[in-house]
């Protein structure tokens, strides 16, 4: 016999939080029509003078609390998290700076008409509520899930941060991530010049200063010096080359994923050695093709330090308007993503280009990390 998935009971727990919810919109209206009414009215006729405009953003403050208010008490109708709105950002320090940006914040002016709104409709809901529960109890429940649909509509039209607003946010976020690991890479490339091809050349220039004090007095000496440093000046070019291929691999340009991944993967020390397929129309853009190299360089050499893996595989291909890499190995498995990790800031970079980074790792393996990415053609700009 085929079992069919329980229901909530129609006169279970939720009605009676609906039947509350609805109730409590009516005192709820009336604090929140007077307040706004009071000192919105107050602020926007004293504008003239510098209290007006303080009081008009404090009001408006106030009204996008009440419209959080109003967000946590739908969800805890629904048993679910409320939808944080993004605090106000500033864009100018000091007290006008806030003040600029609560009156040019479009939550708080939404939230204003909700709360004005919700008067009447707290009476409307409150009344026929109350009728409901003394002479509609055939239909209570039906009729308590239409006023809380009609609630949750009003509560999220004007009291919820809109779609916009939160793309905003996201990629305000996103902007700071690669700011960020914009500034961790040119200080990465700063420190290894300076510990690395600089202090080579800056020894390189005072051996060969003492080879040619030499050579004229023992050119034997200065003849091994100018050996020496001829082995220090190929050392200094080879520590230059790995820095540019860290940068961006001359290889990748010019030849695309396939020829730059198996560079990669022939410099990766898993003892099995690492198969590489690439099965793409044509090549992206040039910055996804970066951030996809990257990725899956950052992912292989996790998987040289840490896996403890014989073979691993590589497998980047379009699908849609996606471009997908996944990487496996068959090494110890347990890894993680946790705050700090260089996976977490892997995960941070491909989310602030709209991509996503999977990652499935059983102990005892096999490790698999899956990532997406969006796919830009060349010709697209």
């Amino acid at each position: 016999m085929k079992e069919t998935p329980d229901r909530p009971p129609l006169y279970g727990a939720q009605l009676w939080r609906q039947v509350q919810h609805l109730l409590l919109n009516l005192p709820l209206g009336v604090a929140g029509f007077a307040f706004t009414v009071v000192v919105l009215t107050t602020g926007i006729g004293l504008a003239v003078t510098v209290l007006g405009l303080p009081l008009l953003a404090a009001g408006l403050a106030g009204c996008r609390w009440f419209g959080g208010l109003a967000r946590r008490r739908c969800a805890l109708v629904l048993g679910t998290g409320a939808g944080d709105a993004a605090p106000v950002q500033a864009t100018r320090p000091g007290v006008m700076g806030w003040v600029t940006a609560v009156l040019t914040d479009g939550l708080g002016w939404r939230s204003a008409l909700y709360a004005i709104l919700l008067l009447p409709w707290g009476i409307i809901s409150f009344a026929l509520t109350l009728v409901l529960l003394v002479v509609g109890w055939p239909v209570l429940p039906w009729a308590m899930r239409f006023l809380f649909a009609v609630d949750r509509m009003l509560v999220d039209s004007l009291a919820g941060p809109n779609a916009l607003s939160e793309r905003v946010r996201e990629l305000e976020d996103d902007r700071g991530t690669v700011v960020d690991t914009a500034a961790a890479d040119l200080r990465r490339i700063e420190r290894d010049l300076h510990d690395g091809a600089q202090a080579r050349l800056v020894a390189l220039a005072m051996d060969l200063g003492l080879a040619k004090e030499k050579l004229t007095e023992d050119p034997e000496a200065a003849a091994q010096m100018v050996g020496a440093a001829h082995g220090e000046v190929k050392l200094a070019l080879q520590e230059l080359r790995d820095l540019a291929r860290g940068i961006h691999p001359a290889v990748l340009t010019d030849r695309g994923l396939d020829a730059a991944l198996s560079a990669v993967a022939a410099r990766c020390t898993v003892p099995g050695g690492v198969t590489v397929h690439v099965d793409l129309p044509d090549r992206p853009d040039s910055a996804v093709e970066g951030i996809a190299y990257f990725t899956v360089s950052e992912l292989l050499t996790n998987v040289s330090k840490h896996a403890g893996a014989r073979t691993a595989t590589v497998e980047v291909w379009r699908a849609a308007d996606r471009l997908m890499l996944r990487v496996e190995d068959d090494g110890r498995g347990g890894a993680g993503s946790y705050p700090g990790s260089g996976l977490a800031g892997l995960s941070e970079r491909i989310g602030a280009v709209d991509g996503v980074l999977l990652l499935d790792s059983p102990a005892g393996g096999p490790t698999t990390a899956t990532a997406e990415l969006p796919w830009r053609t060349r010709a697209q700009r």
